[in-house]
């Protein structure tokens, strides 16, 4: 087991993986910007770094100072959390030549999967159904035109080093596709630095089921189930849920069983999430993330088992605690991703927190790092935290959720907590009928209404 682990990240991620560190007997590092140096995960770790200014390029990704970090501190391993570094092939590569653990998949299956096109030619080969699509980059207007015709209109037009819905247009008919491509090109060029994009088969009303997998880089693996993450605005998940209501249990057994397959046979290494599009009883891969994910309480409440305990086993060699027949399925969880912004407008919302209650009682967990008199900073994501709910049933879960959403109080800055309290009472919420377009079409109904 690792000595001292540094935790490269912020926020209640960062406080996350300390706590799981610590329940480990194992102690922590915490690295910071200067704007972050009263956050939380800072005050409860054995010790600190300073690495930078605010701007993230200059202190949460900036390699060098992180690399320093674990040198003055003696660390043995890093926690990359989820965004920033995680999943960075280059940082990882660093890393094992200075001889500092990377606690995550190795840098060869991160380039793998974090190009798109790559990622959906290795997933087809493993065995994982895909959405038809080009083979590759599409070279041409010409070239595209034929791959739509081929798979029919209408399609969608990804960036191959994309993310969060940048670099992803719609052609609904021939005349739309040219400036699809050359629209979603110079998105990709201007936020990634590959302007290379593909074609894939657009689905009218599909749902977002991702499916939580861990290996041991031996050739064992195993899943957790499925997660139901549909609940998006602008490609960012708002709410998610295991298990999902759309899937009965032989449709889960198969795609668990499918990417559990995949998994063992890449001899993959520690956490990852297979996403899919699901319509018409059919899964369609979509990405693989090489990391923790937001949304992986949901998935610790059904199953019982520490996510982050496992990345650690994992990455120190001890392999997985479980068995495929031994991880254990328990009622339903739902998570509500609360942000520091407008909830009718979802402008960031930044400053002091003047008043902060959390929730409690059981089936109840808030994973946060902010707390009373705590300032968010203007410079990151605002993700202020996640309320995850657990009951018997997805009902019962529902009403845990109403009761945990009447007591939270977080004043001082807006929060999307609002928009839950809205959302919990709507039929198609409470029904679990709802695809990845759902909420942007209640938003939009909601803003003409106002």
């Amino acid at each position: 087991m690792f000595n001292k682990v540094l935790i490269a990240n912020r926020g209640e991620i960062a406080l996350r993986v300390l706590r799981a560190c610590k329940e480990l007997g194992i102690a922590t590092v915490a690295v910071h910007s200067t704007a972050d140096n009263a956050a939380m995960h800072v005050r409860l770790a054995d010790e600190s770094v300073c690495i930078g200014p605010p701007p993230a390029r200059d202190s949460y990704l900036n390699i060098p100072q992180i690399l320093a970090a674990c040198e003055i501190s003696g660390a043995d391993a890093v926690h990359p959390g989820y965004g920033f570094l995680s999943e960075n092939a280059r940082f990882a590569d660093i890393l094992e030549a200075h001889n500092i653990a990377f606690i995550g998949p190795t840098a060869e299956h991160i380039r793998v999967m974090g190009d798109k096109i790559e990622a959906k030619r290795t997933a087809k080969a493993l065995g994982i159904p895909v959405v038809p699509g080009s083979a590759g980059a599409v070279t041409d207007d010409a070239e595209a035109m034929r791959v739509a015709q081929d798979i029919g209109f209408p399609v969608l037009v990804k960036a191959s080093a994309g993310g969060g819905g940048r670099g992803m247009k719609v052609a609904h008919t021939a005349a739309d596709l040219s400036l699809a491509l050359s629209t979603a090109r110079a998105e990709a060029g201007a936020a990634f630095g590959d302007d290379a994009v593909y074609l894939e088969k657009y689905l009218s009303k599909p749902r977002h089921i991702e499916v939580q997998v861990f290996g041991d880089g031996k050739g064992k693996a195993v899943h957790l189930g499925e997660r139901d993450c549909s609940l998006q605005r602008r490609h960012q998940k708002v709410w998610e849920e295991a298990r999902s209501p759309a899937l009965d249990d032989a449709q889960r057994r198969r795609i668990g069983e499918i990417c559990a397959d995949a998994m063992a046979q890449m001899k993959y290494r520690g956490a990852g999430t297979i996403e899919f599009l699901y319509e018409n009883g059919e899964f369609y891969f979509i990405e693989m993330n090489t990391r923790l994910q937001v949304e992986h309480p949901v998935t610790e409440a059904i199953t019982g088992l520490d996510l982050v305990h496992e990345q650690i086993r994992v990455a120190a060699g001890l392999g997985l605690s479980v068995t495929q027949d031994e991880v254990k399925f328990n009622g339903h969880a739902i998570e509500c991703r609360i942000n520091a912004e407008d909830p009718r407008t979802f402008a960031p919302s930044p400053g002091q927190i003047s008043y902060y209650h959390a929730p409690g009682g059981l089936g109840v967990r808030v994973d946060s790092g902010v707390y009373q008199g705590y300032t968010i900073p203007p410079f990151y994501d605002s993700l202020i935290g996640k309320l995850i709910v657990h009951g018997r049933t997805r009902n019962e879960c529902l009403m845990r959720l109403r009761r945990a959403l009447d007591e939270i109080i977080v004043d001082g800055v807006k929060t999307t907590l609002p928009l839950f309290q809205d959302l919990i009472d709507t039929p198609d919420i409470q029904a679990g009928n709802y695809d990845i377009h759902w909420l942007e079409q209640y938003l939009a109904a909601a803003a003409k209404a106002a």
